[in-house]
């Protein structure tokens, strides 16, 4: 079995991924998507979002980046696929999921389960592009406003030529509300032959043994719940592992300090407070700890009093 960490713009940038890489438990990730239209991106704009990219191997050890599109036209995603191999992608995963109001509109995303002839397109025109050798594959959602073409974007998937198949298993209307339809990825993968990951609504363990059993996959993609327990791999990989959330905070403290200089080093410095004081939030979601320092940095903007106060607390 595999745990992937999932694709989630302006949530696992490259500061994320390196956290991500040095607490450990990843057995792939996936990059922020690149957003594909009419033409042909310049290298600046992958290296910008992926800067993995320029180093000798896209990825963290032995846990390969894979280089995520964006888009609807398939002769632009293909050109697209062949300069990021050639900037170094071990892979190529296309978006058929993300929700965002702004991407639909400019037919990008789950707005194009409405059409699976459009997603079968796409995804075949990258496949067609690509070396045989190299792996194409897509993420999806259960479907647009309902889950009716669920099987048909799966099949047109497949038929496409893809590799494999993620499936976030809610509806964009339904967003990122619970429950994750688990059940629906169980009647995906008979209705396919190509492997299928599971994804959404992975918190905890139980959640994760939970997901197995109900969808039948062997391999699960987790986002929120990776970020917001950034050791949640680890238990889920050795069940010895400590889960006390008093423990688990010390634990991830030399973390926190580590993405802070990290964020620091790497973005404007005016945004600096908003990316930590995100990740906070987040933390908070499962730790009571990082939600009092949350509401510790909740109005502060200044990214070096930011430090200041994470190294008095953490430290």
């Amino acid at each position: 079995m595999r745990l992937i960490v999932a694709p989630m713009e302006g949530v696992v940038d490259y500061s994320m991924r390196r956290l991500i890489a040095r607490v450990g438990g990843a057995d792939q990730m996936v990059s922020e998507f690149v957003r594909v239209n009419d033409t042909l991106l310049p290298p600046k704009v992958f290296h910008k979002l992926i800067p993995e990219l320029k180093q000798d191997y896209c990825g963290y050890g032995d846990t390969p980046l894979v280089v995520q599109l964006l888009g609807s036209d398939p002769e632009s995603l293909a050109k697209n696929a062949l300069t990021a191999l050639e900037l170094g992608a071990p892979a190529i995963d296309m978006n058929f999921g993300c929700p965002a109001k702004t991407v639909n509109k400019s037919r990008g995303g789950s707005i194009l389960l409405k059409e699976p002839e459009v997603v079968h397109d796409a995804v075949k025109a990258v496949r067609e592009a690509v070396p045989s050798h190299i792996e194409v594959s897509a993420k999806m959602r259960l479907g647009y406003e309902d889950k009716s073409l669920a099987i048909d974007n799966a099949q047109a998937i497949e038929a496409a030529g893809a590799s494999y198949l993620t499936v976030h298993a809610r509806t964009k209307v339904e967003g990122y509300k619970p429950p994750a339809h688990w059940e629906w990825i169980a009647k995906i993968r008979n209705a396919v032959s190509i492997p299928v990951i599971a994804n959404g609504e992975v918190w905890n363990v139980e959640d994760y043994d939970r997901c197995r059993e109900v969808s039948g996959c062997e391999d699960v993609m987790i986002g929120r719940g990776w970020v917001a327990n950034p050791l949640l791999p680890l238990q889920i990989k050795d069940r010895s592992y400590p889960t006390d959330l008093d423990e688990c905070w010390q634990l991830l403290k030399p973390n926190i300090l580590e993405f802070y200089d990290d964020v620091f080093s790497l973005i404007e410095e005016r945004h600096v407070h908003g990316r930590i004081k995100q990740w906070c939030n987040m933390l908070g979601w499962h730790y009571p700890q990082a939600k009092e320092l949350f509401q510790e940095l909740r109005t502060e903007r200044d990214a070096v009093k930011i430090g200041d106060v994470l190294k008095s607390r953490l430290q």
